[in-house]
């Protein structure tokens, strides 16, 4: 099947389902000569787990990497690295009340179109346990990029939202809340509203905005692979996202030109940033900053009325361990995307001139 692969130089392909043995990757371009930190990966993938808080699905599921290959004595080898992460906690009954019946805004009703089958534990090959796999990929990104810092945060869920801009945030307050918002003050006022909605059987959406900072200049490459053509597609291939903006975005169309132009400074840096550290599809050095919509999680505990697959209207009612916000736990994949996309323009760079 197509389309399970990411990436030009430094590529990553996924394979597993959310109730089957294991999920799994292969990454391949990685240099060889690359010491790992095996703790820093488990940090990453601590931070994705499911049944982390209160808040996000109770599913209990450790998501240790296995290492299969292109690892010798802690150092990349330069073949390609594969790897798993076993699935040891499904509850694959909790959905067989809906083995034939389609959910709505799922995948269940587009995969047996295509496919004319369908996994419908947990969503098979569809459901976000797949993004494990990218952050592990990611948290090797990163450290191949170990001068960059990628920073992602919570920056609305529903209709709150931060108003500050990410230079007045305090970053190191992230990780202190477990909506993963950068200001304490609203991650009480969030983490409230999703344990209410949760009350209700009802779910809600919410923002994540990405920062990344000590980026060279020149990386991307023209014309169909700008770099923030990488970054939409990488951010758009996360489930549930439905929207990306990068630098001054949809607010940047209500500007007029002489405002919005960024004027340089005499050594190349520029006066302001609305173009989000991006020119023409380059990095210009300035810290990239994006944004991405995230909608409410498909699955309500509440009945709902749809169709099976003999075409007949019926009532449906989600069951067990789902996420009423998807945000808190989507921060690690969304920094684990942009470090796949950085590493792979950091590479394709080395070869760009003489």
């Amino acid at each position: 099947m197509a389309g399970n692969s990411f990436g030009t130089l430094f590529t990553l392909t996924t394979f597993g389902e959310s109730h089957g043995e294991a999920l799994g990757g292969i990454i391949d371009g990685c240099p060889a000569g690359l010491t790992l930190d095996f703790e820093a990966i488990e940090a990453e993938m601590q931070r994705r787990k499911p049944g982390q808080s209160s808040i996000v699905t109770q599913r209990k599921e450790p998501d240790t990497v296995k290492f299969l290959s292109g690892i010798f004595e802690g150092v990349t080898t330069g073949t390609p690295i594969g790897f798993i992460i076993e699935n040891t906690n499904q509850k694959s009954k909790d959905y067989s009340h809906i083995k034939d019946t389609y959910r709505p805004s799922h995948a269940d009703y587009t995969y047996d179109q295509k496919y004319g089958t369908r996994d419908y534990r947990g969503g098979g090959r569809s459901s976000a346990r797949e993004t494990a796999c990218r952050v592990a990929a990611g948290a090797i990104a990163k450290q191949l990029l170990k001068d960059l810092k990628i920073t992602a945060y919570v920056s609305a869920v529903g209709t709150l939202q931060l108003e500050k801009p990410f230079q007045e945030l305090d970053f190191s307050e992230i990780e202190n809340n477990p909506v993963r918002c950068a200001d304490a003050d609203m991650a009480r006022q969030m983490e409230a509203y999703i344990k209410a909605i949760r009350k209700e059987g009802d779910t809600v959406g919410g923002v994540i905005t990405c920062v990344i900072q000590n980026v060279p200049k020149g990386l991307g490459e023209p014309v169909f692979d700008k770099l923030h053509a990488q970054l939409g597609k990488a951010m758009l291939s996360i489930n549930a996202v439905k929207g990306f903006e990068y630098g001054s975005g949809f607010q940047g169309a209500q500007m007029k030109g002489s405002d919005h132009n960024d004027v340089f400074n005499k050594d190349g840096s520029t006066q302001t940033n609305f173009s989000g550290g991006v020119q023409g599809g380059i990095s210009n050095g300035a810290d990239i900053y994006c944004n991405i919509a995230f909608k409410p999680v498909a699955t309500l505990m509440q009945s709902q009325e749809t169709i099976n697959t003999a075409g007949e209207t019926v009532k449906m009612q989600g069951k067990g361990r789902h996420d009423p916000c998807v945000v808190p736990r989507a921060v690690p994949i969304v920094e684990a995307m942009a470090a796949l996309v950085l590493a792979d323009f950091y590479l394709l760079n080395q070869v760009s001139k003489l």
